[in-house]
């Protein structure tokens, strides 16, 4: 029945006039699958300033400002936003050259390879990235699962070449899966990974990054490869005799040090600066002590030489090639999604701070192209980590052009300033990951969890618990499998209500809520609040009846009439599929056999589409649609106390009510 033949209003058991539910006219298959497809990928039309531009050339302008967002800002750039973002970056470098370092140690790498990762992905970031606010270096987490997915069949002391080659590939590998996701708008993928799931991998990451340390701290040569916490704790334990007090002494004053200046600056943030130059502070003092002492005699290890020279090219030593590729692949898919989404969390934070948007799809083209090139020029994997971005953000940045000078005076250490860490003791670089890793640990975040869903709290305590005691791997996939079991659950087993009548008023609610609302006599409302598919369909059938049933034992136990009319309230269900037409046809059926009468309410454009084209909606009765609950249930309440089935108020023939 088309929607110009439904138009118009009919008379309600009240005598009211009421207003007809239109069936939509049909669009074109082509129409509706575009629009759909547009509302999937394309929900924030990213396109349309460069479609409203005029002519070629300034579409193309508009397609490159698009791309390399730097064009927006660049030139309007001033001098007084250059101081800011002057500051800003020597602030932040000061920041990433020990944490560069610390984090390179962490994966396993040459700790040059931390300051080479600091230099050309900033320089990326700032003409593709979108968020101003966001700086860019290496992470503890990455670092800690390249470590982990590549220790596992290469190790970094027997074959360091091929493990060197490998993390460029893995990272090559996550700036290509990176990049693929921004470009075919597949960023909602990230979201699978909720806020539960991502606090409890952190903190899990945060605490088995913290545990590895131990082996710097204590000043051990031997240490187990593996993560959990019962081998970490074998490895410690079974080597008491070796535990070295200096290297115990220094790490924990260290560790003592860079503590208290982030204690101070949360207490103080005017005073952001201090815990900002503190690990800088940290690995100074360190080289000052070990070369004043020549700690190094006594069993403190030290970096040793850093290579002096700007980023090699390193595209030649990517292997692609059997059988490590796959290796490297998995290694870049899992560390990509997690640096990805470590990336634009963060960047969505300050930008929040600030009131301004960033593009999460233009974010995962910026950081996976500053991968791919990273990985072409010595670089592992970098996203935006917190840390950094919020000593960024403190220090008054304006622009990405702190990203540039932080990248400039990373360069300029490795050109000139290289010598000069020769003597930085590794328990330095111990004690800053440690102070690093232990504000990952969200312990408020988990427990605001616990109160307000226990569910998200399962999510984060699964992937914890899997981090700490089995793998990062482990972790990973159980934080994901909790994730989507919970959404199948939801979409399986939808929220289902029963509604009543507010006295006194024309609303219905929630019974269990409203304690006030009161079922109408021989009247049964549902509600669905969720969309009627395939899974949940049989579900959804079978609930409707034991409604029914236990309201008929019930009425029945104290002689009152049973259900004659089942009101079904469609207003939350966004979409139905062939199955739930097939199941709306059987319980039609199946409720005509018993004499009651199936009525919907509020049924949206695409629910009526579906029904007039599956005959559902002839079968249950044009005139047994309504737009409100309020006029379903009034209906029905008349038509149950004329004792007149099929009649409307004043003698009126029931209308068709579509």
């Amino acid at each position: 029945m088309g929607g110009s033949a439904a138009a118009g209003k009919s008379v309600d058991g009240g005598g009211r006039a009421a207003q007809r539910v239109p069936v939509p006219e049909a669009r074109p298959f082509l129409d509706t699958f575009r629009a759909n497809l547009k509302e999937t990928f394309f929900p924030d039309d990213p396109f349309r300033a460069v479609v409203r531009e005029r002519g070629f050339g300034r579409r193309a302008a508009a397609a490159l400002r698009y791309f390399f967002p730097f064009l927006e800002w660049a030139p309007a750039y001033r001098l007084g936003t250059f101081k800011s973002d002057l500051i800003a970056g020597i602030t932040i470098a000061s920041l990433a050259i020990p944490q560069g370092i610390s984090y390179a140690k962490l994966a396993n790498l040459p700790p040059i390879l931390g300051l080479y990762s600091s230099s050309v992905p900033p320089l990326v970031y700032a003409m593709m990235g979108s968020s101003k606010d966001l700086a860019v270096g290496t992470v503890a987490v990455a670092s800690l699962l390249i470590a982990s997915m590549l220790g596992a069949e290469v190790s970094a002391t027997e074959n360091p070449a091929l493990y060197l080659h490998l993390a460029f590939t893995a990272t090559f590998f996550a700036g290509v899966i990176q990049a693929s996701l921004g470009i075919l708008r597949l960023g909602f993928i990230v979201d699978f990974l909720s806020h539960a799931a991502i606090v409890g991998f952190m903190g899990g990451a945060a605490t088995v990054a913290c545990l590895q340390q131990l082996k710097g701290m204590l000043g051990l040569e031997h240490f187990t490869t593996s993560t959990d916490l019962v081998s970490v704790m074998r490895s410690v334990f079974s080597q008491t005799h070796q535990w070295r007090w200096e290297s115990v002494v220094l790490g924990c004053g260290f560790l003592f040090f860079l503590l208290v200046t982030r204690f101070f600056s949360k207490r103080q943030p005017r005073f952001f600066w201090v815990s900002a130059a503190a690990p800088l502070t940290s690995v100074i003092l360190g080289s000052l002590l070990v070369y004043f002492t020549h700690a190094e005699n006594h069993g403190v290890q030290i970096i040793g030489n850093l290579k002096k020279g700007l980023n090699p090219i390193s595209v030649i030593n990517l292997q692609f090639t059997p059988p490590y590729m796959m290796l490297a692949l998995k290694t870049g898919l899992i560390t990509g999604v997690i640096a990805l989404a470590e990336g634009i969390a963060v960047g969505r934070s300050f930008a929040m701070f600030k009131n301004y948007h960033i593009d999460g799809n233009k974010e995962m083209i910026a950081i996976g192209t500053m991968n791919i090139l990273g990985s072409f020029t010595s670089c592992y994997l970098t996203t935006g980590p917190f840390s950094r971005s919020a000593v960024n953000y403190n220090a008054g940045c304006k622009t990405a052009m702190s990203n540039v000078v932080m990248s400039l005076a990373v360069m300029v250490t490795l050109l000139f300033l290289t010598p000069l860490f020769h003597y930085t003791p590794l328990v330095v670089l111990s004690a800053i990951i440690m102070s690093a890793m232990l504000g990952l640990i969200d312990f408020p975040a988990a427990v605001h969890l616990w109160h307000v869903d226990k569910v998200d709290f399962c999510v984060c305590a699964g992937a914890y618990l899997g981090v700490v005691f089995g793998s990062v791997e482990m972790g990973l996939v159980v934080a994901v499998a909790i994730s989507v079991l919970r959404v199948l659950l939801f979409v399986a087993r939808p929220r289902t209500t029963v509604l009543g009548n507010v006295p006194d008023t024309n609303v219905y609610r929630r019974m269990d809520q409203y304690t006030t609302a009161r079922a109408v006599p021989g009247v049964l409302v549902p509600r669905v609040d969720s969309p009627i598919y395939f899974a949940n369909s049989g579900y959804l059938r079978e609930r409707f009846t034991r409604w029914i049933d236990e309201d008929d034992e019930r009425t029945s136990a104290k002689g009152e009439t049973g259900v004659q009319y089942v009101v079904l309230d469609m207003g939350a269900v966004g979409s139905i599929d062939t199955s739930g037409t097939s199941m709306l046809d059987e319980l039609k059926k199946t409720l005509d056999r018993r004499g009651i009468q199936i009525v919907l309410a509020n049924p949206g454009s695409e629910i009526m589409k579906k029904l007039d084209s599956s005959k559902v909606l002839e079968l249950i009765g044009h005139e047994w649609i309504f737009p409100t609950v309020g006029e379903a249930v009034a209906e029905c309440d008349f038509v149950l106390h004329s004792h007149k089935p099929g009649m409307v108020a004043d003698g009126a023939s029931h209308e068709n009510m579509v």
